[in-house]
């Protein structure tokens, strides 16, 4: 199991009342509320292995020099020029190093990999994965890993992680018309203003699909809009010309990465804590109480 942590606890925090509080007033909501996260998916899925995929850098400067909008509305505006600070709740952000050091405590693989973000450790992990994978993520940039013939799965929050929409290759192309191969070529071609992608213009979800459906890739359609003799209307084969240089980028921008060079790590669900000391300093200075009990009583029971 492979969780794209930053989007587990910017849920967690959006989800889990401010009011939560270590005992000297400072908010631990989005900490308590992926150690929340974390007991409920060990209860429910019993994952024998279970890495927590960091974002080291979660605007990577080559993605940025491909496209230079890519994630450029999430930078704070305060910050100087220049300078690549996600702008996150100011509440949010000292809670951070805590779920860092809750986790290393507790004894969950933690990884993240300079210069790359969390989706390109999940590429990374999947693709060297021996056997079925479960990605949890709120991010559905995710959706290109999934493949039934290795079993990877991205399971995604509807509400909590009490209630996960388990998405497959039949669920993708129910709602996409596309499987998880197709899907970054579905997303590159329609944008996503969340990440700053332009697309194509004119080209929304649904076009893009049907352009898929027919011409199989994206190759297929940039040559389809290079033959006048293709199917393509004379709108679209204008706006798929005219968007050739960005075409020529976003793929890589888009697609994750399969060949990060990962440290060494243990991704053993650990059965008891990794330093039970540093977790009980942990827990009495910010106040973790119940939802860190829980999370270490779900891996020891996940072991019997």
């Amino acid at each position: 199991m492979l969780l794209d942590t930053a989007s587990l606890y910017f849920r967690a925090y959006f989800g889990v009342p401010e009011s939560v509080k270590a005992p000297d007033g400072t908010p631990v909501n989005a900490v308590r509320g992926l150690l929340d996260f974390i007991t409920r998916l060990v209860d429910d899925h019993a994952p024998g292995e279970l890495v927590a995929c960091m974002d080291a850098d979660w605007r990577p400067q080559w993605r940025v020099d491909l496209i230079p909008s890519y994630k450029a509305h999430r930078v704070a505006e305060e910050v100087p020029a220049g300078s690549d600070v996600e702008e996150v709740p100011d509440t949010l952000s000292p809670q951070v190093p805590v779920i860092e050091a809750v986790l290393d405590a507790l004894g969950v693989a933690r990884v993240g990999v300079a210069g790359y973000e969390a989706d390109d450790v999940i590429g990374t992990l999947t693709e060297r994965a021996q056997g079925p994978v479960d990605i949890v993520t709120g991010d559905r940039d995710l959706y290109q890993l999934v493949d039934d013939a290795r079993g990877v799965r991205v399971l995604y929050p509807v509400k909590g992680v009490g209630t996960l929409n388990v998405t497959d290759e039949a669920a993708l192309r129910e709602k996409y018309g596309v499987d998880g191969a197709g899907y970054a070529d579905l997303a590159l071609l329609r944008g996503d203003p969340s990440d700053g992608l332009p697309g194509v213009p004119g080209i929304g979800e649904k076009t893009a699909s049907k352009l898929l459906a027919q011409y199989g890739d994206l190759a297929g359609i940039q040559a389809a809009a290079a033959d006048p003799a293709s199917g393509l209307t004379p709108a679209q084969r204008k706006r798929l010309l005219e968007a050739t240089a960005y075409l020529a980028v976003a793929p890589k921008v888009v697609r994750v990465a399969r060949d990060v060079p990962l440290p060494r790590f243990d991704p053993a669900l650990p059965g008891e804590p990794a330093d039970p000391a540093a977790l009980e300093e942990l827990s009495s200075r910010w106040g973790l109480g119940s939802s860190l009990r829980r999370t270490v009583e779900a891996l020891a029971n996940a072991h019997v």
